[in-house]
């Protein structure tokens, strides 16, 4: 049997995305036929303006509609503590537990050599730099990368940045998400009782 083209188009394109296999690109673009044209069209322009309506917080790189975006603007929030997380799906999940009234910085990533992601390709040096431009502002830098041996040595890469800062006189504690968490997991799968316990038991890093 051959194939639409147009129907074939979109199987590639499903397949394309991450989890996504041959079958279940299949499927989703079969269920999509039977769609009426007007869901279609809504969901095409969803995927239209996914880019063209959200920007990068220029202060903590967390996808955003607005510049800044709408934690780092709040007043309400303490700025002298930066959570630092590996995606924005982190950030959702964590303020799911209201437990961190400070702010973020989003990495996008971690350091990874086997898929040659060093330092420079995330978001590192914007947070350093973030850190030394609030330096008597800042009074702890909370280390919530997954823990995976890349979000360990990530952290690992983090401190020891943030250690080679000039004091001025202020202490810049570093502390790492406490137990709770398993070895291997990914924050944005957690429970809200699982990360609530992994903030509150955060220790010196």
């Amino acid at each position: 049997m051959k194939v639409p083209r147009a129907v074939q188009n979109l199987i590639d394109s499903f397949e394309k995305l991450p989890g996504i296999g041959p079958k279940s690109a299949q499927r989703l673009t079969f269920y999509l036929l039977h769609v009426p044209q007007d869901h279609l069209e809504s969901f095409s322009a969803a995927l239209t303006n996914l880019k063209k309506n959200t920007v990068l917080c220029s202060v903590c790189k967390n996808v955003a509609e607005s510049d800044p975006c709408s934690i780092c603007s709040d007043p309400g929030r303490d700025q002298r503590s930066i959570m630092v997380v590996e995606q924005s799906l982190d950030v959702l999940a964590l303020e799911r537990t209201g437990r961190h009234r400070g702010v973020y910085h989003v990495l996008h990533g971690c350091i990874n050599p086997l898929e040659n992601i060093g330092p420079d390709e995330i978001f590192i040096r914007q947070l350093v730099d973030r850190v030394r431009e609030r330096d008597r502002d800042v009074v702890e830098v909370i280390l919530a990368t997954n823990p995976t041996m890349e979000g360990e040595a990530t952290a690992m890469f983090i401190k020891k940045q943030i250690e080679q800062l000039p004091a001025n006189g202020v202490l810049i504690k570093t502390t790492r998400l406490g137990l709770g968490l398993p070895t291997g997991a990914d924050l944005e799968y957690a429970d809200e009782t699982t990360l609530t316990q992994a903030i509150e038991g955060r220790r010196n890093f």
